[in-house]
């Protein structure tokens, strides 16, 4: 792939195709987000009180506020990658939506920059209403949360750039549970989710230290224990090359798919 191709033209029409699926997502969005709250809840309420009543303090605070910060990411992650792949793939080969938009004064690329954008809103819904929970239950308390908020959009564009590319590569919907057991799961067990990564073992730590969800959660943990992270360059340098990188290749696989 010529470094053209990784480089697609944007324009702000990307914001109304943002608005488009925003409009189509507000009839439905209370069942949306009480949804995406679902899974997390259960992880959070599950393992927080009942396994978290049998563990002494993680890094200083109690199980349950440690795994908090660590659902706030994986929540984020997860609504951003079924938005970008069921959502997006629906839209894309089943409804031909895309095709249907680009009948206007629209070009392909700003369709996928407002899919890119609308995923990672709604996975910032899903964040910030995660944290209104967190927060209800008093394991937020120091106004530096209010920057996790950066950090989840941030997350959001990572992940829905990657799921991008699964959607280009796609023949079928059942090609998505491939991406999910291989690479999104992998995730929630070696980022930080539910136990420090410190308790990995070297080689797998140093796999850990490159996934995008590492960085997620090294950013939002110390926020919502009112600490500055360390490292906060890095960290924010290696989302964004993720999302920047990821999205120019999903434009191009998709581009060669939709216009051949």
């Amino acid at each position: 792939m010529s470094a053209q191709l990784l480089l697609p033209r944007l324009s702000l029409r990307a914001f109304a195709v943002w608005r488009r699926n925003f409009l189509v997502w507000k009839k439905l969005a209370i069942p949306s987000l009480l949804g995406n709250l679902a899974d997390p809840m259960i992880y959070l309420f599950g393992l927080g009180y009942g396994l978290g009543g049998l563990l002494p303090q993680v890094g200083g605070v109690s199980y349950i506020a440690f795994l908090a910060a660590g659902t706030v990411c994986a929540s984020t992650m997860n609504a951003a990658s079924f938005e970008a792949l069921y959502s997006a793939f629906s839209r894309m080969h089943v409804q031909r939506t895309w095709e249907a938009i680009m009948n206007a004064p629209v070009t392909l690329e700003d369709v996928m920059a407002g899919e890119l954008l609308w995923a990672a809103a709604k996975a910032t819904l899903s964040g910030i209403a995660i944290l209104l929970v967190i927060w209800v239950l008093g394991l937020i308390g120091s106004p530096l949360a209010l920057w996790a908020l950066p950090v989840i959009f941030l997350t959001g564009l990572a992940f829905a750039a990657l799921g991008l590319i699964v959607t280009a590569l796609a023949p079928s919907y059942d090609f998505f549970m491939y991406y999910f057991t291989l690479f999104i799961t992998p995730m929630v067990l070696l980022c930080g989710v539910f136990f420090p990564t410190e308790q990995l073992p070297p080689a797998v730590q140093a796999v850990a230290a490159w996934l995008p969800l590492t960085h997620a959660v090294a950013l939002v943990r110390p926020l919502l224990f009112g600490e500055i992270p360390s490292g906060i360059i890095g960290h924010i340098a290696a989302l964004l090359a993720v999302a920047a990188i990821a999205f120019g290749i999903a434009s191009a696989l998709i581009r060669r798919r939709l216009l051949k």
